[in-house]
């Protein structure tokens, strides 16, 4: 079988050099799963309902500014983020067409999708005051006077929407070849932006940023661990602990916890794609005699076999996700079920699942930083030069036109351990969060503990599981 050819390994994950562990790797790993498992064993013994860290808020109203200023600080924020997605699409359509020379796709792939997301979930989420799309349409319907979204959005459709447009994003992030290409990335942020305007014509703004905008949905998930809890209204910041905005008395929809677990599941297969075993799987599947003609005519009608391959992966990651997942909360479920009574309703599968999704948040921003730290550090840097000449005709617009990437600023070691400490803190956390979901969901303790041990087993098999992929050596296709 022909068509599909992979390059030599590159070694180490995220550098172009291999690094050995100071310790063997299964030490590591039973390590941090013994970390989660004791989160756990003292938290059962130590919080409980009065006592979680999450009741305390602190209302920051008071240092707002004026509303005149606020809303002039608004204004501003605004103007300068659709400045700059209009300077993006005119770089990617009309500047250099070279990646390395051009700064929308580093803008796209590192400074906003990776670095944004660490804002959003370390800091607060920002995005409602910036997204240039939400702006666009609002100056249009103060500019036109005319009322949209005249059409009720249906209940049932919950953030399905959003889901189908994560699913074709993470496709066009991790399989399509036209994702770095500057034209081709311009071309379809502005297909995207066509579609998200329908939207909001159809459905009406707010609506639309709250079901179908994707990234509006992704990062106010992400923010909700987030310490400031920052609003448009006049109403807040507040100031909370860490993960606290996760603990939510209302479950998810199952629109919701799919999309959270899909978040969950691409991330990670996003780190499995370039580990050898992975090369491996593609390597049999192209060597199975008997799947030969139907690979052919596959290539022949679709082209390129790998990304057929890395499509079907892609697909097959969050449906692999939420079917062990609801065999965790069915297990939830039929602990509970030696508890029940007439008083003591026992827990059904899904009620479990969508109680217990968001406690995965936290899990999935570690490993989103643990995966993501080197290339936003080291390839963020490349919007250092491009923003001084953006469109390549020699311009020095901020001085930093002949900035130097330095590739030393973080090595494989220090990465290593901060994935390390990253990962089993997300792990925690996630435990603290689903055991105060639990002492919420059930009456008594015993319940409440009891239910939390397949979660446990859960948290420890992904904290092994997301600990050897960043161990592997990458390998590029």
């Amino acid at each position: 079988m022909t068509g599909l050819i992979w390059n030599d390994p590159v070694f180490a994950h995220g550098f172009a050099y291999r690094y050995d562990l100071p310790l063997p790797l299964h030490l590591y790993l039973i390590a941090a799963g013994a970390a989660v498992c004791l989160s756990f064993v003292v938290m059962a013994y130590t919080f409980h309902r009065k006592s979680a860290l999450h009741s305390y808020k602190i209302s920051l109203t008071r240092f707002i500014p004026g509303e005149k200023i606020s809303q002039g600080v608004r204004i501003l924020v605004s103007g300068f983020s659709v400045t700059l997605f209009v300077l993006i699409i005119a770089a990617g359509l009309f500047g250099h067409q070279s990646v390395l020379k051009n700064p929308a796709p580093v803008m796209v792939w590192v400074i906003w999708w990776v670095g944004f997301v660490y804002l959003t979930a370390l800091v607060a989420n920002i995005w409602p005051f910036l997204n240039p799309w939400s702006s666009i349409f609002q100056a249009l319907e103060e500019l036109s006077g005319f009322s949209f979204g005249k059409i009720n959005y249906p209940p049932r459709l919950g953030v399905w929407p959003a889901f189908v447009l994560f699913m074709v994003f993470s496709w066009i992030e991790l399989v399509w070849s036209g994702s770095e290409r500057p034209r081709q990335l311009a071309l379809t942020i502005l297909a995207y932006s066509v579609l998200c305007w329908i939207g909001m014509a159809i459905y009406g703004r707010q609506t639309w940023l709250k079901r179908g905008e994707v990234f509006s949905i992704v990062f106010s998930i992400f923010a909700r661990f987030s310490p400031l809890e920052v609003r448009k209204s006049h109403k807040g910041p507040y100031l909370r602990p860490y993960g606290s905005g996760l603990l939510s008395r209302q479950a998810s929809s199952f629109s919701l916890t799919t999309l959270v677990l899909a978040i969950l599941a691409i991330v990670t297969f996003d780190g499995f794609m370039e580990t050898p075993i992975w090369l491996e799987i593609k390597i049999g599947i192209v060597s199975i005699t008997y799947l030969t003609p139907l690979l052919t005519i596959a290539q022949n009608a679709f082209g390129n076999l790998e990304s057929i391959l890395e499509t079907i992966g892609l697909v097959i990651a969050p449906i692999a996700f939420l079917f062990v997942y609801f065999i965790t909360c069915g297990t939830i479920s039929w602990l509970d079920s030696a508890h029940e009574g007439p008083e003591r309703p026992p827990l059904t599968t899904n009620m479990a699942a969508r109680q217990f999704v968001l406690t995965l948040v936290p899990i999935a921003i570690a490993y989103h930083l643990a995966h993501y730290l080197s290339y936003f550090l080291i390839a963020g840097q490349l919007f250092i030069p491009l923003m001084s000449d953006p469109f390549d005709l020699g311009w020095d617009l901020f001085n930093t036109a002949n900035h130097r990437i330095n590739i030393g600023i973080i090595n494989a070691k220090t990465v290593w351990h901060i994935s390390i400490g990253v990962i089993v803190v997300g792990h925690m956390v996630a435990v603290y969060l689903a055991h105060v979901t639990a002492l919420r969901v059930f009456v008594d303790r015993r319940r409440a503990l009891v239910s939390q041990l397949p979660m446990i087993a859960l948290m420890v098999s992904y904290t092994s599981f997301s600990l050897w992929i960043l161990a592997q050596p990458i390998v590029e296709s």
